[in-house]
């Protein structure tokens, strides 16, 4: 059997292959809620044969989200229509995953294909929060500086968003902690000025994102995995950087956490970033073999091929996909007849499937 298609198995759940569908924001919802573009977007996927499919990033907070249009799980209210995803979803034999986020600073924008920008209050944005009074970009404003009840409510809402995923019937929870969001914007000295005890030192810039994590697993049960999604380097000097990420996920698996998704950049503008052909995936290899911790590489991998050396190099431990999903919602399919795997095909889709 291929290694892309061997099934992995963490602490009860097993997934039935090595294929995720990360998370990819979809900006398309109201007030939080999933809606019909969801169950179609997220349900066609669940049909395409991968073994893990992520919800886009989920706001833990009104104030958490990205965009107005962003998916919230800050509300019971939200569980209805998720929980409906969750039962089509399992019932195709995927084991289905939400990402649970604050933005910090990069909140309060418009959607991407109306340019992205800074929303004001008058334009139906919001007040933004941060380790420290800087924005991201000279554009912006300065985010207000989270003080200690607000460092209390960011870990409250994430522990609330961990229950309600579970009611939601979710079997893994990733924690995001990359991409220039608010527990990465903790994490990097280029983002964190804090003089207090989440602020400066390693040990003090890693220490909201562990308290999420403890606040979580207070309420995520034992059994079922938990990611947390970090960039390994801020590509950028004096920035966080992927010897600071083993040393952080050697405490995260002593935390509890299972897996760590392994991507890069996005807490400063304008920073070159050596793209190429799955250019992410030496962070996973470093922080599996150092960390003695299960990764999952991502970014820009796009053929079987690519995946099933990966794999077999011992790079990683899962295969995260975006992009190629949007393009492809049916890859795993196109993937098995590559490998010489004769996959399982929906029985509604058997009539198409090659001989």
């Amino acid at each position: 059997m291929s290694a892309l298609f061997t099934p992995y198995k963490i602490k009860e759940t097993e997934f039935k292959n090595r294929l995720v569908v990360s998370p990819m924001c979809m900006y398309s919802s109201e007030d939080g809620f999933a809606n019909n573009w969801h169950m179609v977007h997220l349900g066609s996927r669940a049909v395409g044969g991968a073994g893990l499919l992520f919800t886009e990033a989920i706001a833990v907070s009104p104030e958490g989200r990205i965009t107005p249009c962003d998916l919230g799980i800050w509300k019971d209210e939200h569980i209805v229509k998720l929980k409906e995803i969750v039962e089509f979803a399992t019932s195709q034999g995927v084991i289905m995953g939400t990402q649970l986020a604050h933005a910090g600073r990069k909140a309060s924008t418009s959607q991407p294909w109306k340019g992205g920008k800074l929303l004001d209050v008058n334009a139906g944005g919001w007040e933004t929060f941060a380790p420290s009074p800087v924005p991201f970009n000279d554009e912006n404003p300065l985010p207000k500086t989270l003080d200690p009840a607000g460092l209390k409510k960011v870990i409250k809402d994430f522990k609330a968003a961990a229950a309600r995923a579970r009611k939601a019937g979710f079997k893994v929870v990733e924690i995001h902690a990359a991409h220039g969001y608010l527990l990465h914007q903790f994490l990097s000295p280029l983002s964190n000025f804090r003089k207090d005890g989440y602020g400066g030192d390693f040990n003090n810039r890693i220490r909201l994102l562990l308290e999420v994590v403890e606040a979580v697993k207070e309420e995520w049960p034992e059994n079922l995995p938990l990611f947390v999604r970090i960039s390994a380097t801020d590509w950028a000097k004096g920035g966080w950087n992927a010897e600071e990420s083993v040393e952080l996920a050697k405490l995260l698996k002593e935390k509890g956490v299972d897996l760590i998704d392994c991507s890069s950049g996005g807490l400063i503008p304008k920073v070159k970033i050596p793209v190429s052909k799955a250019y992410q995936v030496p962070f996973a290899e470093k922080i599996k073999a150092e960390a003695a911790i299960a990764t999952g590489a991502v970014g820009l991998i796009t053929t079987a091929e690519e995946a099933e050396e990966i794999l077999n190099k011992k790079q990683a431990d899962l295969i995260f996909m975006a992009r190629e999903f949007l393009r492809e919602p049916y890859f795993p399919f196109k993937a098995a007849q590559l490998l010489g795997e004769d996959l399982s095909w929906p029985p509604q889709y058997e009539r198409a499937k090659p001989n």
